[in-house]
């Protein structure tokens, strides 16, 4: 042993001879990511060697990965017991970067050992500081272990995020710097082809992020995209202003007569929060750090919803009915709009190489800024989010700002956030071009964008998760009011499915923005002639009675038996912003909803069916109700005639001596035409007669 350790000294020292005085040694200590495997060439590609690169001449970078290494002292391979760590020790560094942990999600190691994760840490901190008392030392968060695992479901996926925490709480009580190594690279598991070694790219997304947490470069003044000239801030909230800085910087943030100061996080985040205003008009918004300077101009503060979705919300002002008459109010401005287009359509086409490689990287969408609403504007914007956002205007008459993200063909899985799903539906992450959870349509249409046939090597926006990252994470939390939402078509072929899919995906809009109440109104899928979809709408009914804050439109009485893109949106866009008058800003008087089905009884050989929002029931056509069933048993159903009768609709069927089960419009293609005073359609449903 005595030898080897002077070998090792003596290697140490040739590889130390070329320093010079002023050369800042920096030791990268891990498993076999720092090591290299996964890379193409680990001698030039693992992190360490990427961020000698970007470090450069001043400093010396050496790599101590050991493969398979735990940082548990009684786990399977711990690290202090390798050469590798007498190497990093007999090195004597000025910073070392430290990144253990992976390995101890191995069953052997953190269900026996992990009460000792934190204090077998600590000690290796002592340790490398015994050698330099003044050693700048940073641990690194875990790198992610993706769902493709083959123990994420029977541990690995917990014992990771223990092991997360754990480590949070050693760069606490050891007063060390904490480098975020898992949120760089969760978004990107094709850069982690075996479930935990990055790739080339994914080590030079390593390097880059140990680069900034040593050098305290991270570029600069910036700001999120959805800061802009002409932006609108939330009302009646506390307002807060994040961005990035270099670390350590003094950050000043003026606004509406309100000043703040920040200091920059060894992250480069900063943010200051601004006291609650009403709505107003005509500001600025200025920031300085550091000798930089941004200034937003034309800044309005109001209501801020996100139009979100798949083709019918996406779908444009310039090819609805009656477009001309919604544009004559087109120039507004105080209606502002933030467009998300995606650089290429998710059309039956084969991408070219520049689409994949963009794609590839979560670059989907092309830039944009706000803008004012006038008819060239508007013309190209959501025909339901302009819809939506004219009748906000004209009832609150404050500033509006409308963001619309939707994406054509889009399905629910992709709007979701990787860890949500990993936790609570982490099937629908395997394999997904070859999964029955997600549409054959879709994983078809994918497949031919990125003219493959394989199992996830290109992504597309079609992909679970993928539009929460290209989509959502680029929003940076920016403070909204709701959310419109129109999507489901590609869905409907498992209801039960998106049943859980919706609650998550509610869920994880929720968590994001850190509001548990956030208004989250939906338009019901439209009638077509496509067998699974009354079941679907019947299911979203039932979603919105269950999930608090959220509401449906009806828009089955709109729809076309051929064409999945309805024309009609005004009245969808009208619809929902009834509801969010009516729910979120307390206008009692508006009528949000057509007849909402309440419960059905059976008295004197009739069925009565009894609704909310009831006042007025008549048919939409002057004729008789129509396309009401019931059904003793599951499946046999017959017609039924229907009366109105006040605020109920009584039905009668000779068919059927004992009913117990009632539906109405369970037609792909409806022609229901049940409605009350204000105009507004009943639902599809199906319940169960009261005995």
């Amino acid at each position: 042993m005595k030898r080897i350790f002077l070998l090792l000294l003596t290697a140490l020292a040739a590889i130390t001879a070329n320093a010079g005085p002023d050369t800042v040694k920096v030791a990268c200590i891990g498993d076999s990511i720092t090591y290299g495997v996964g890379t193409d060439d680990r001698e030039t590609e693992s992190y360490p060697s990427r961020l000698q690169q970007l470090l450069g001449s001043g400093y010396l970078v050496e790599n101590f990965g050991k493969s398979g290494a735990t940082l548990l002292r009684n786990g399977h391979r711990p690290y202090v017991e390798q050469p590798e760590f007498a190497r990093a020790m007999a090195f004597v560094p000025d910073i070392a970067l430290i990144h253990l942990g992976v390995n101890d999600t191995d069953p052997r190691d953190w269900p026996n050992y992990g009460d000792e994760f934190v204090r077998d840490y600590l000690a290796i901190i002592d340790s490398l500081r015994s050698v330099n008392a003044g050693m700048r030392i940073l641990i690194a968060e875990i790198t992610p272990i993706t769902s493709d695992h083959r123990r994420f479901c029977s541990g690995t996926s917990q014992w990771q995020k223990k092991i997360r925490e754990a480590i949070k709480v050693v760069a606490d009580v050891g007063n060390v710097q904490l480098v975020d190594f898992f949120t760089p690279l969760f978004p990107h598991p094709d850069m982690l082809p075996d479930s935990v070694h990055p790739d080339s790219r994914g080590a030079m997304i390593l390097a880059r992020t140990a680069y900034s947490a040593i050098t305290g470069d991270f570029g600069g003044l910036s700001m999120p995209a959805l800061y802009s000239d002409g932006m609108v801030l939330q009302r009646d909230c506390p307002i807060r202003i994040s961005g990035t800085a270099n670390a350590g910087v003094d950050v000043s943030v003026s606004f509406a007569g309100q000043k703040r100061r920040a200091v920059t996080g060894s992250d480069g985040r900063w943010s200051v929060v601004f006291d609650p205003m009403h709505a107003a008009t005509g500001m600025s918004l200025k920031i300085k750090a550091a000798g930089e300077s941004l200034i937003f101009k034309d800044v309005a503060v109001g209501d801020v919803w996100l139009c979100s979705g798949q083709s019918n919300m996406e779908f444009p002002v310039s090819r609805m009915n009656g477009k001309d008459r919604v544009l004559e109010d087109a120039d507004d401005g105080d209606l502002r709009l933030f467009d998300m287009k995606g650089k290429w359509r998710t059309d039956n086409t084969i991408w070219d190489n520049d689409a994949i490689s963009s794609v590839q990287v979560l670059d989907y969408y092309e830039k944009t800024q706000w803008k004012k609403s006038e008819r060239g504007v508007a013309d190209d914007f959501s025909a339901v989010g302009y819809c939506f956002g004219r009748m906000l205007r004209d009832s609150l008459d404050v500033p509006v700002g409308l963001i619309c993200n939707a994406v054509g063909g889009s399905t629910t899985e992709s709007w979701i956030d990787r860890e949500t799903l990993g936790s609570y539906f982490p099937l629908i992450l395997k394999d997904w071009l070859n999964n029955d959870f997600v549409q054959e349509w879709a994983r078809k249409r994918a497949a031919k964008n990125i003219d493959s046939a394989n199992t996830g090597i290109h992504r597309h926006p079609y992909e679970p998760c993928y539009l929460f990252e290209a989509g959502i994470l680029p929003l940076e939390g920016y403070q909204i009011k709701g959310v419109i939402w129109y999507q489901g078509e590609s869905n409907a072929h498992n209801a039960d499915a998106h049943e859980t899919l919706f609650r998550l995906l509610v869920k994880s809009w929720r968590t994001y923005w850190n509001n548990p109440e956030l208004p989250f109104y939906f338009v019901q899928l439209s009638g077509i002639d496509r067998p699974s979809w009354p079941a679907f709408r019947d299911s979203q009914r039932r979603l919105a009675d269950s999930i608090p804050f959220t509401a449906f439109a009806v828009s089955s009485d709109l729809g076309d038996s051929l064409d999945v893109h309805p024309k009609d949106k005004r009245p969808v866009g009208e619809r929902l912003g009834r509801l969010a008058l009516h729910c979120e800003y307390g206008y009692v008087s508006v009528v949000p909803s057509g007849p909402a089905v309440k419960s059905a009884e059976f008295q004197n050989g009739k069925i009565i069916v009894h609704f909310d929002w009831s006042d007025g029931l008549t048919s939409s056509d002057g004729g008789p109700v129509r396309t009401f069933e019931v059904a003793e048993y599951p499946g046999l159903f017959y017609p039924a005639k229907a009366a109105v009768n006040g605020d109920s609709v009584v039905l009668t069927c000779d068919y059927v001596a004992r009913p117990r089960y009632v539906r109405y419009a369970w037609q792909p293609f409806t022609r229901a035409n049940l409605i009350n005073s204000s105009g507004l359609p009943a639902s599809t449903f199906m319940i169960e007669i009261d005995r």
